[in-house]
């Protein structure tokens, strides 16, 4: 394991931000793995830290291919995440939204250009994500629909979902996009959890990681096969409103399955305690995301529900 200077900013009122790599194996550069770019991501960095772990063990049993080259970096925004922010803490921008960069602009522009600089010329991309909106997941595989995307490869990593989405134009600023535009196969992986560890689904992800690494060659490692992945588009995904706000009281957990009528949540008045609004779910499917944060708003989506062959 080499432990490298990824990209270094001074900063005149705090220590400077250092993103590290950590290396392992040489040669071709085969598989980049990036963690935490925002600030609340800690799922992602811990996730990241145990697949360090592992390819240390891997590499001292001399598992890694000869020719092959994975680089980590578990974390890109630490400057945030050491002060509770999920965006860059001077001017709440972020990072994942500033791909590939401008080493002359603005402080994140300069960050991401930096980062982009020595993780573009990998063969397999791989990033921990996290959701615009707060709550857990089904564990899966989500891939840009950029004509260059590969849903047999990502049908690899073994986990239960692959999820293709088309991009919107706010989309073309983010890793995953630009790493297929540099024609790097890329591939960003959910966990159930962000803010919180989820050991279950942590170990889930670094199973995924490194059984995917073995399949392309680049480990010699015994690993369990994994789900046959099912491949959906996000346009399957049904988004299921709240008529009322409140406190959130969650019924329904991802990975159920519902039937038409099934109560995904209840909507408490926040003064009086009574439950002003039941949440019940408008088609039988599978619960592929579910709110989590306790109070929720008017019209906010609390659900999604995956229905086969709605498109």
């Amino acid at each position: 394991m080499r432990k490298t200077e990824i990209y270094k900013l001074d900063s005149p009122y705090r220590e400077d931000l250092t993103i590290s790599g950590y290396s392992f194996g040489h040669g071709k550069k085969a598989a980049c793995i990036v963690g935490s770019i925002r600030g609340n991501e800690v799922q992602q960095l811990y996730v990241c830290s145990q697949i360090i772990r592992k390819l240390e063990e891997l590499e001292a049993a001399r598992k890694i291919a000869a020719d092959k080259e994975i680089l980590v970096v578990p974390s890109v925004n630490h400057h945030a995440m050491n002060i509770g922010k999920r965006f860059w803490p001077v001017d709440n921008t972020d990072i994942n939204r500033m791909f590939p960069g401008y080493n002359l602009g603005e402080t994140t522009q300069r960050i991401a250009a930096g980062v982009f600089e020595k993780v573009k010329d990998y063969d397999y991309g791989i990033q921990f994500a996290s959701f615009y909106m707060p709550g857990d997941f089904i564990p899966h595989v989500r891939m840009m629909d950029t004509g260059k995307q590969n849903t047999s490869l990502a049908g690899l990593f073994g986990l239960p979902y692959v999820v293709v989405r088309k991009p919107r134009p706010i989309d073309t600023t983010t890793l995953n996009y630009n790493w297929q535009i540099w024609d790097t196969n890329a591939y960003s992986i959910y966990t159930t959890e962000t803010d919180f560890i989820d050991e279950d689904s942590a170990g889930q992800a670094v199973s995924a990681v490194l059984r995917f690494l073995t399949r392309m060659g680049i480990l010699k490692h015994s690993c369990h096969s994994g789900y046959i992945s099912t491949v959906i588009a996000e346009e399957e995904l049904a988004s299921v409103r709240t008529a009322a706000g409140g406190i959130y009281r969650r019924l329904c957990h991802p990975g159920d399955d519902v039937r038409m009528g099934t109560p995904l949540a209840e909507i408490v008045h926040p003064y009086e305690g009574n439950v002003i609004f039941t949440v019940l779910s408008p088609t039988a499917g599978t619960v592929f995301f579910t709110h989590k944060k306790p109070l929720v708003t008017e019209n906010e989506v609390i659900c999604k529900i995956f229905i086969p062959d709605r498109v």
